[in-house]
């Protein structure tokens, strides 16, 4: 089986740039390059919820894609832009649709926002490019979104916000000692939602990248304590070995899914 997937990029143009500098690539192209790794044969639109014509075409044709995957980006939610709006509201139209949908990290929060949840600074602290002993809870050990992942893993991540308050009927599925919502599975409508608030489509070098694009942003939010604190964290991070499989056992679970 073929499969026809819609990719939703999370960024607008000017934060697609810092990606595309530090990481070889938009998170829509990424996510691409991931899925057609997983699924040579799949074929992957990209879209961009800030462009009226491309999501309008989208619902159009929704039909035809076999699942949608929502990707990570750097836009935060409470600051609720026109363009923020766009992405929730596109996320909403989506669940009109009988579709499954994965949604990474911005994407989570987008969709859960959209769903009727709420989210919110992280009040522990942020992910600065990884994410250390993620939890697979019970509720997760039985979803078929972590099938032969370990049940403790660290990961790429990144980022600043959280889910504070789940979508109605959610299962929380995996949790960090940083954020509760680590992965969640959810319907709305007439879609079937797993989010994760981390990054399978990510490698560390990419987010080795991010975090010294990200680096005087980062000391100025005081993010970190000094220079020295940043560049041990940026150590940390390179010195992580990266298992390819577990680390995409998300993507390739959810790919398989779809042909179910």
């Amino acid at each position: 089986m073929s499969l026809n997937i819609l990719v939703v990029e999370g960024n607008n143009p000017e934060d697609s740039s810092v990606f595309i500098k530090a990481a070889k690539a938009s998170c829509s192209q990424n996510l691409k390059n991931l899925v057609q790794k997983i699924e040579p044969s799949a074929e992957v639109k990209i879209i961009n919820p800030s462009k009226d014509d491309e999501t309008k075409e989208a619902l159009e044709n929704m039909d035809q894609y076999h699942g949608i995957i929502f990707t990570g980006g750097a836009m935060r939610i409470n600051d609720m832009t026109d363009e923020i709006k766009k992405h929730i509201n596109f996320a909403s139209n989506c669940f009109k649709y009988r579709k499954k949908i994965l949604a990474i990290c911005w994407g989570l929060q987008v969709c859960s926002t959209a769903a009727g949840g709420k989210v919110a600074p992280a009040t522990k602290g942020a992910h600065i490019g990884i994410a250390t002993d993620v939890k697979i809870n019970d509720e997760g050990k039985k979803n078929l979104i972590y099938k032969n992942k370990k049940d403790i893993f660290t990961t790429p991540a990144f980022n600043f916000d959280e889910v504070i308050e789940l979508p109605e009927g959610a299962k929380l599925l995996a949790s960090d000692s940083v954020n509760r919502v680590m992965a969640v599975y959810f319907k709305s409508g007439q879609s079937e939602i797993w989010g994760v608030q981390y990054h399978p489509d990510y490698e560390y070098w990419q987010m080795v990248n991010l975090s010294n694009a990200r680096k005087d942003r980062l000391l100025n939010n005081n993010i970190f304590k000094n220079e020295d604190e940043f560049e041990k964290h940026v150590k940390y991070i390179e010195e992580q070995d990266l298992d390819f499989n577990n680390r995409t056992h998300e993507v390739r679970n959810w790919l398989n899914n779809l042909k179910v």
